[in-house]
């Protein structure tokens, strides 16, 4: 699928796409042992990252004008790296985070994010969640899909750093509802589940 943007605006797209393809290039390793009722604890592990995320997020967004733009796409990396490992974690509390790909980690992060990505990956089949692997091309144009759609956030949410404090606290608001989405979404694809298909592989003209 091709995806069209401004030239002015393709090398930030390229710049979070690359930032998101190294992010979910490694699964990171659950902390977390599994447990008899995953689903309790999964809440309280979430509620925790996303008070992290929602602290980080924040002091980010303290500094003024153009230094605190400069701050946007650092604070969308580290966030996604607390949703990660978040996920990871909530994995290991269901016994199953040696399941978990860079396509289940993408799947996880930004669902809720990018519509087209869940119906390009997830395809359920009666009580499974089945995540079609994602390789070369198709990997890339899930991924520019979702550059585009935190290129558009970041305009969106670029006012707030003209008005540190309101802006910093709607910042750190957004990074907190944004993990609960993302747990959310990984402990529903794992109580679904998850099962994997065969790489999918398309071309693509970006």
């Amino acid at each position: 699928m091709a995806y069209s943007y401004s030239i002015g605006v393709r090398p930030l797209v390229d710049h979070i796409v690359d930032a998101i393809e190294d992010v979910v290039a490694r699964v990171p390793a659950t902390r977390e042992r599994e447990v008899d009722a995953p689903a309790i604890a999964a809440r309280a592990l979430a509620r925790k990252a996303a008070a992290r995320a929602a602290a980080l997020s924040g002091a980010l967004a303290l500094p003024p004008g153009v230094l605190g733009l400069l701050t946007v796409l650092p604070d969308l990396v580290a966030i996604w790296r607390i949703q990660a490992q978040m996920v990871s974690d909530i994995s290991g509390l269901y016994g199953r985070q040696m399941q978990l790909t860079r396509t289940h980690m993408l799947y996880c992060l930004f669902r809720h994010a990018a519509s087209q990505l869940a119906r390009d990956v997830a395809v359920r089949a009666g009580e499974r969640l089945v995540i079609r692997q994602l390789s070369g091309g198709a990997l890339r144009s899930a991924l520019a899909s979702i550059g585009i759609s935190v290129t558009q956030r970041i305009a969106g949410t670029a006012a707030s750093r003209w008005l540190p404090i309101v802006g910093a606290a709607a910042v750190a608001g957004y990074a907190y509802f944004d993990t609960l989405q993302v747990a959310k979404t990984a402990v529903r694809m794992l109580e679904g589940s998850i099962a994997e298909t065969t790489i999918v592989e398309t071309s693509v003209d970006a």
